[in-house]
């Protein structure tokens, strides 16, 4: 402390905009903390020693600031909060903990875990009751005041329509770390992913939107360093305004460029008509519970930015499954998250978001609500409400699932249509009605409030779970190398292996399997609703059976490119899907009240009748769809594991059919066929489209 500077008094500056704002001349400093006593800037050389520390000098509406004249772009800081240590009644400040700015742009540097980082003494025998006066600034990381500089170029957002959306769930990192035409120095990072030819095939695969799991700021939990491992998904959020370096090419890349990479990213993407979605982590941070560190928010103001319980506040409310959670029912914490939206959006250009356990986000002191304060704030701002929200409907807490229950306006993850198609394919007993509801929208989930279609997100597979390949390859999980002795991760992944546990050689399971993907793949991109296809399933990619590669950062999870016969032959079928989707309207319907004619046909002729519903061992059927003056078509879907008779209905005119996709025979040209004479043999275990 006897080398820092503490003599420079800061300008009053201003409250209104939080965060470290330059303004050619000098930075604006504004601080959030309805409970703290005081507020020091603490400033840093390039070496990060602290070299400043100056007292904010005004509190107006509960905000601290201060303006310093000659403070630049680059200069690093972080703050120290002073306040009551009274963890019984919410309160943990303790100013020998640097803190990172919860509006800070830019971080440099990474969380060196050390016992400092607590605010209490991890050897005392009432843990997080005790105060702890090491400093943890040497193992934190710095905010930089940003530079945010960038020529868009004439970008322009792609603004897809809902019904032609197709989203591709993929990971910046693991996405092209074996990427062969990518240049191993930028493997990797946003300027990995920005490449022409990684970009080229998602153009080719006929994706429209590009879902990336979270690039936030975040950390690699110290119990995954312990064990030799890292935090690979990124579901641990310590900034909500800044990117996670790794992905931005590392601390030898300044503040500016590092932001510049996933700006150029985007435009890279939207130079090809597609849109770039974010994966966002607003339900919890990286501070865990009452026994977790104090690198941000639990040291600025613990009591409103977080929920804790009642009456006893010592403890937090855990929703969310991960220690805490963020109490956006406080106003100034829901201006930070909505705050932190409108800059991707205005500043970076991202076209939407998927909510991470987004039912939190609707959670009131009563539970969840719908038209609660969050939703209300969103669906009224005008830059936030015209792009695309999409939610996880779900968390661990009371009432926690709520699929359907999202606001007007908004899309959720549809797990129902992950588990029941599945249950179709995989022949479960009494499966045939569920999967019928899924393939043509939903409507007894979404269709209320004049929400549409598109408003189901439909998935097969996600980051989280098996990859399609190992959905037909596993029956049990095998997450060993988590070292966790396989007890995380799901266990109900409603997953078969057709007769041999993980790869074989034999040419019939084989030749099952990839006709199974076939059948999954043409199943989500044929039905209604929003279609997301997990990146690398389009010819493939396996994980080896690990279902939860939360923490592999390595060849489990990432992508892998060398491509043999059947992934290249997958990878073709699948662009043909895509291309028939796009140019169908009746396979992407936009409305529930569009007039189309939705009928359901039994294999031996005619409509489906409620005894041909009831019968539990049903496994094949006709989708019948016709538009008023306009396309008709075929869908017939037989999970028997043998073939069967189908008799087609009768066109007007008498005119036939063509069948455009048969997984059976998947390469085949499309060929003519007639309806009400002779019955279509349809192979088993196998999905055809009729036009």
């Amino acid at each position: 402390m006897s080398d820092i500077r503490t003599d420079r008094r800061a300008e009053a500056g201003r409250p209104t905009q939080l965060g470290a704002t330059f303004d050619g001349e000098g930075t604006n400093f504004a601080l959030f903390s309805a409970h703290a006593e005081r507020v020091d800037l603490c400033l840093f050389d390039d070496k990060d020693n602290e070299v400043e520390r100056i007292t904010l000098p005004e509190y107006s509406d509960e905000i601290w600031h201060g303006y310093l004249p000659g403070i630049i772009p680059g200069q690093r800081y972080g703050y120290r909060v002073h306040g009551p240590y009274r963890p019984e009644e919410g309160h943990r400040f303790n100013p020998n903990k640097l803190l990172l700015d919860p509006y800070a742009k830019s971080l440099v540097g990474s969380v060196r875990w050390n016992d400092a980082h607590f605010g209490y003494r991890l050897d005392a025998e009432d843990k997080d009751l005790s105060f702890d006066e090491r400093d943890s600034a040497p193992f934190m990381p710095k905010c930089e005041v940003p530079d945010t500089a960038f020529d868009w170029a004439h970008d322009v957002k792609p603004d897809v329509p809902w019904d032609r959306t197709v989203f591709y769930e993929t990971h910046v990192r693991g996405y092209t770390m074996l990427h062969p035409a990518v240049p191993e120095e930028i493997r990797g990072t946003f300027d990995g992913l920005a490449h022409r030819d990684v970009v080229a095939h998602i153009k080719a695969l006929g994706v429209t939107s590009v879902e990336l799991l979270p690039i936030h700021a975040f950390l690699d939990d110290q119990h995954l360093e312990a064990k030799g491992l890292r935090n690979f998904w990124g579901y641990n959020t310590v900034g909500f305004f800044s990117v996670m370096q790794r992905y931005a090419g590392g601390e030898n890349k300044s503040g500016r460029a590092r932001l510049a990479s996933f700006k150029h990213l985007v435009r890279s993407f939207h130079n090809a008509g597609i849109e770039v979605i974010l994966d966002v982590v607003y339900n919890h941070t990286a501070e865990g519970n009452e026994l977790g560190p104090t690198l941000s928010f639990k040291g600025i103001d613990n009591l409103s930015y977080y929920r804790t319980m009642p009456n006893q506040h010592r403890y937090y409310i855990n929703d969310t499954g991960t220690g805490n959670t963020v109490n956006t029912s406080h106003p100034r914490v829901l201006q930070m998250v909505t705050d932190s939206l409108r800059y991707w959006v205005e500043e970076c250009h991202v076209d939407g978001f998927r909510f991470d356990l987004g039912t939190i986000l609707g959670r009131e002191p009563g539970g969840f609500d719908p038209r609660g304060g969050f939703f209300d704030a969103v669906n009224q701002d005008p830059v936030l409400r015209r792009v695309k929200l999409v939610g996880e409907p779900w968390d661990i807490g009371p009432g926690g699932y709520q699929v359907g229950g999202f606001p007007p306006g908004w899309a959720e993850w549809n797990d129902k249509y992950r588990d029941e198609v599945r249950d179709y394919w995989k022949k479960s007993a009494d499966s045939l009605g569920n999967f019928a509801a899924r393939v043509t929208g939903s409507g007894d989930v979404y269709d209320r409030h004049g929400r549409r279609p598109w408003a189901g997100v439909n998935f097969i597979t996600a980051h989280d779970g098996f990859t399609l390949h190992d959905l037909v390859t596993y029956n049990d999980k095998h997450n060993e190398a988590n070292g966790e002795d396989g007890k995380d991760g799901h266990s109900d992944n409603r997953s078969y292996n057709y007769g041999v546990e993980g790869e074989t050689d034999d040419e019939g399971i084989v030749a099952t399997r990839e006709r199974q993907k076939r059948n999954f793949l043409a199943t989500l991109l044929f039905s209604h609703g929003t279609p997301m296809i997990l990146a690398g399933d389009e010819f493939g990619r396996t994980q080896k059976g690990n279902n939860n590669g939360y923490c592999q950062d390595n060849e489990i999870s990432w992508v892998n490119w060398d491509l043999n016969q059947n992934n290249q032959e997958l990878l073709t079928f699948a662009q043909k899907l895509t291309r028939l989707r796009a140019d169908h309207s009746i396979l992407r319907r936009a409305s529930f009240r569009d007039g189309m004619g939705v009928v359901w046909l039994n294999p031996g002729g005619g409509e489906q009748k409620p005894e041909h519903w009831n019968d539990p061992n049903a496994d094949c059927i006709g989708l019948h769809l016709k538009i008023l003056d306009g396309e008709e078509a075929i869908l017939i879907f037989n999970s028997h594991d043998g073939p069967v008779p189908f008799v087609l209905p009768e066109r007007d005119g008498g005119e036939g059919w063509s069948v455009l996709v048969d997984t059976d025979q998947p390469e085949a040209e499309p060929r003519e066929i007639s309806g009400g004479k002779e019955p279509l043999s349809v192979a088993g275990r196998s999905l055809l489209l009729l036009m």
